[in-house]
C-alpha cells in the first residue's frame, strides 16, 4: 500500500488522520472542562463568600488594625473630612481618606479595611452639597468598617470631624440596600441630598451574597443623612 487513504479526489496521509483525530480529542476534552466550569461556578452563584476566597483586584487590601497613634498622627487639610463617628457600630474616628476615581470610573476604595474614603469630587463638609464616602465590609478573613452598615437605622446621627476640628452632626434619613445590577443607575440619587436644600451625607459599601462569577458582592448599601 501506498500509506494513503483517498476519499473522492481529496488525499489523506495517515499523518493527517492522526492529527486530525487528536485534535479532535482535545477540543471535546477542553469543551467538557470549560461546560464543568460553568456548572460549578453557576451552582455557587449568590452563595456566601468563603473566608479562603480571593477578592477582586481592587479589592486587594490590608486588614491591619489601626492604631490610636496613627488616628491621632492622621491629618487632613482644614476644610477636608478628617474622622468619620457611627456610634451604633462601634465606629469611632476611622480615617477618611481623600481618593478620587479608578481607571474605570468606580470610586476608589480605601487600602485598609478599617478606613473609609470621601470621594474627593464630592462636596465637603459645612459646603451644603452632598459628602460621598465609600467603606469596605471586609477583607479576606474579617470584616470591615461598614459590615454591619445595613443595621444603621433612620434617626441615628453620624458624625464627621473636619481637618479643622469643626464636628458635623447627620441624620439618617433612609438606608437601602440596591442590587448590584441597579446600583450604577442608582448614584444619581446617591449624589443628591434625600432632603432639597440640606447638605447631605452619602455612604456606600457593598453588601449581599457573594458571587463567585463576578467575583463581587451582588448588592450595595446606600445610607442618605442630612445635616442637623
Amino acid at each position: 500500500m501506498s500509506g494513503e487513504l483517498h476519499i473522492g479526489k481529496k488525499v489523506f496521509t495517515k499523518k493527517q488522520i492522526f492529527w486530525s483525530v487528536l485534535s479532535l480529542i482535545l477540543i471535546i476534552f477542553f469543551a467538557k472542562v470549560g461546560i464543568w466550569e460553568i456548572a460549578y461556578y453557576t451552582s455557587k452563584e449568590g452563595s456566601t463568600r468563603a473566608v479562603a476566597t480571593t477578592p477582586a483586584v481592587e479589592e486587594e487590601v490590608s486588614e491591619e488594625e489601626v492604631t490610636e497613634e496613627q488616628r491621632a498622627e492622621y491629618y487632613v487639610p482644614a476644610d477636608h473630612p478628617r474622622y468619620l463617628n457611627i456610634e451604633s457600630l462601634g465606629v469611632a474616628k476611622s480615617r477618611i481618606m481623600s481618593l478620587g476615581q479608578n481607571s474605570d470610573g468606580s470610586l476608589a476604595t480605601p487600602n485598609n479595611i478599617f478606613d473609609v474614603a470621601w470621594y474627593n469630587g464630592s462636596a465637603k463638609p459645612g459646603s451644603g452639597g452632598t459628602i460621598v464616602i465609600n467603606g469596605h465590609n471586609g477583607g479576606p478573613n474579617i470584616i470591615g468598617v461598614f459590615k454591619y452598615l445595613p443595621n444603621v437605622q433612620k434617626g441615628e446621627k453620624i458624625t464627621i470631624e473636619r481637618g479643622d476640628g469643626t464636628i458635623f452632626t447627620y441624620e439618617v434619613v433612609e438606608n437601602v440596600t440596591v442590587p448590584l445590577s441597579e446600583a450604577n443607575s442608582y448614584m444619581k440619587t446617591a449624589f443628591s441630598s434625600p432632603v432639597e436644600g440640606r447638605e447631605s451625607l452619602t455612604l456606600i459599601t457593598c453588601t449581599g451574597d457573594w458571587s463567585a462569577v463576578q467575583n463581587t458582592y451582588l448588592s450595595r448599601q446606600f445610607l442618605r443623612a442630612v445635616l442637623i
